[in-house]
Parts: structure tokens; C-alpha cells; sequence
């Protein structure tokens, strides 16, 4: 139960569908799984983003700390219609993506931070998420924004991302790229992969979710 005051304070909602789980085979040939985190993962999510803000590499340090705070938003119900999804790789969690709806029709694109490189988990995962939002969700439009070059060849350059610069995104500084139905379309042949269901044995590996080596996404650098 929460007070008359604390139920002012949180967010209209959405009802928002599950994202099905799957199954993707890395270049590395490990197999990564692709989930959502729970709210009861949160903790444990932040405990892996915490170090990365101190991380003067590759952007890290604002991506981790923008993460963190987003984490913190749906733990304390500050953000509205968030989610959040995860990419495990033999119970060791690799990766993390989230965003939010603004409405039934058009999402909004945060942060998809990697924590094992090299083996394109990122770009997995944002595909993923991309995949959440168009075929699960039925929206027609995801507002994209980078903070690094890195985050700029992934998302605007491979999905060949639209400008909507009159619409400034909710991140901050730069203005908003646009994925629409049709360039998403376009794409996901070539960048949405992965299998369902996942096998129950894959499916239970992924909890509880395990801590990744500190170390893992400092390389290697792909700048």
C-alpha cells in the first residue's frame, strides 16, 4: 500500500505487453539470451552499472550514469511506461537496454549499454529492443538519439535512421533521430535475429542474473 501523496508522485501508465524471450547466436558462437529484467532485478542491474561511471572511455561514464539514473526512476516509479531488457550469456549478464513509451504510437530509445564487446551484444540487443517496440508493441515510430560515434554507426547509419531534428529528445543535447515502421522493416532482415521459445534449461540460466568482470567492456576499444 502506498500513502495518498506517494500515488501523486508516480506516473500514469500504459499497459505494455511482454517481450517473448529468445535465443541469439553470437559471432563469438555463445549463445546470448535476450529477456526483460524484472523490477526486483533493479539492484542487481545497478550494482553492474555503478563502476561504469567512473569509465572516461568510450563514453561510459555519462552513458553509465544516464543508465543508472533510468534504473533508479523505474525502481522508485519516476519514469512513465518504462521497460528494460537484458542479454545473458551463461548467467553472467552482458548487456542492458531500456527505453519508454510516450504513448500507444511513438517510444523512445535510451541507452543500450554494453558490458561483454566484441561480439556485437549491443547491437543485438538494440535490435531487440527496436524489435519490442515494433512488432510487440505496434508502435509506429521510436525517437534515437547517440552519445558516442560508436552508438552513431550502430543505430543511425545501420538502420539508416530519418532526422527529426524540429523534435528534441528527452536525453539532453542533440536532437532526435527517427526509426519509423517502414526503415525498421527495411532492416530487420539483416539485423533482428534470434529464435523462440528459448529451451526451459537456457530460460532458467538466465537467473539470478550474475555480476559481469569489471573489465570486460574496456575492451576492446572500437574506435
Amino acid at each position: 500500500m502506498i500513502d495518498e501523496m506517494e500515488a501523486s508522485l508516480r506516473p500514469p501508465t500504459i499497459p505494455m505487453a511482454p517481450y517473448p524471450a529468445k535465443a541469439i547466436q553470437l559471432k563469438s558462437g555463445e549463445t546470448m539470451i535476450v529477456r526483460e529484467a524484472s523490477l526486483d532485478e533493479v539492484d542487481t542491474l545497478l550494482q553492474a552499472v555503478a563502476p561504469l561511471v567512473k569509465v572516461e572511455r568510450d563514453f561510459y561514464d555519462i552513458v553509465g550514469a544516464r543508465v543508472y539514473a533510468e534504473l533508479l526512476g523505474w525502481k522508485l516509479y519516476r519514469v512513465r511506461n518504462p521497460y528494460c531488457m537484458v542479454g545473458v550469456i551463461d548467467g553472467i549478464l552482458a548487456g542492458i537496454v531500456n527505453g519508454r513509451l510516450i504513448d500507444e504510437k511513438v517510444g523512445v530509445s535510451y541507452h543500450t549499454l554494453t558490458l561483454k564487446r566484441g561480439a556485437r551484444v549491443g547491437s543485438n540487443l538494440f535490435a531487440s529492443k527496436m524489435e519490442y517496440h515494433f512488432d510487440i508493441l505496434k508502435q509506429e515510430e521510436v525517437l534515437i538519439v547517440a552519445e558516442s560515434p560508436i552508438g552513431f554507426r550502430r543505430w543511425m547509419e545501420e538502420y539508416n535512421l530519418a532526422q527529426k531534428f524540429e523534435v528534441q529528445h528527452e536525453l539532453g543535447g542533440a536532437p532526435s533521430w527517427v526509426l519509423t515502421k517502414e526503415l525498421y522493416l527495411k532492416a530487420k532482415p539483416r539485423l533482428v535475429m534470434g529464435t523462440r521459445p528459448v529451451p526451459e534449461a537456457l530460460m532458467a540460466s538466465t537467473y539470478p542474473l550474475k555480476q559481469p568482470d569489471l573489465a570486460a567492456p574496456l575492451a576492446p576499444s572500437k574506435k
